[in-house]
């Protein structure tokens, strides 16, 4: 019963939470791809980016204290590196990993960094991380996630560097726009002063971190049965 449950609640909110999902035009286009796409693959990478909510979420609480251009450059470069290095990697190399417990691990550093945000280590337990190699780090579990859907296709040999670094660079530009508008809103949510706005944002960031991981597992759990 408890796993029927289970089926009939991840079927429901899949369109929700799947974040990592690929529409079915793209699906056929890439199940069909052979040969250099640079175009296509940049487009794929640029959309795939702004509407994975799962790195925007990340992103969203990785800039939400920075004010200085300088240190965002800093973390949004850490960040880049590291889904870049095992976007490439995980493809060319062949790494292979569960993509439910990647995209857990990915719900998790939305989690993280929200628990950060409200001063939780600070003031739970006692000291305070250095989140720019905590930014790298989780940057590679992004990116393994990234690889994980494009291992799916199994792309073909011909044009695939090319292909993996048009999308790669789609991505970054994608997130470029999405940072813009993500910085544009906490700007516009700082000047409207609201009470509690520090402890309210990160909450619903943790939550949202949370059902994230939760979906995830229950996914892992089930695709095991």
């Amino acid at each position: 019963m408890a796993r029927l449950v289970l089926v009939l609640l991840l079927g429901s909110l899949s369109p929700l939470l799947w974040a990592h999902g690929v529409d079915d035009n793209t699906r056929t286009f890439l199940q069909q791809l052979d040969g250099s796409r640079i175009g296509a693959l940049f487009y794929i990478g640029a959309k795939h980016m702004v509407t994975g909510y799962d790195h925007l979420l990340f992103l969203a609480g990785v800039v939400f204290f920075l004010r200085r251009r300088s240190d965002i450059l800093v973390y949004v470069s850490l960040f880049t590196l590291g889904h870049s290095l095992t976007l490439l990697g995980g493809v060319l190399g062949g790494i292979r990993v569960n993509a439910w417990l990647i995209d857990a691990i990915i719900g998790l550093s939305v989690a993280w960094k929200a628990f950060d945000n409200l001063g939780g280590f600070r003031h739970l337990l006692g000291f305070q991380p250095d989140n720019r190699p905590i930014t790298l780090i989780f940057g590679l579990f992004h990116g393994l996630g990234l690889a994980t859907k494009l291992q799916e296709f199994e792309l073909p040999a011909n044009g695939l560097l090319s292909n993996l670094v048009a999308f790669n660079i789609g991505v970054e530009a994608g997130q470029c726009l999405a940072l813009l508008l993500i910085l544009l809103a906490l700007n516009w949510l700082r000047l409207l002063r609201l009470p509690g706005l520090v402890v309210t944002f990160n909450a619903l960031l943790m939550l949202a971190g949370f059902v994230l991981t939760g979906y995830q597992l229950c996914g892992f759990w089930l695709s095991q049965s």
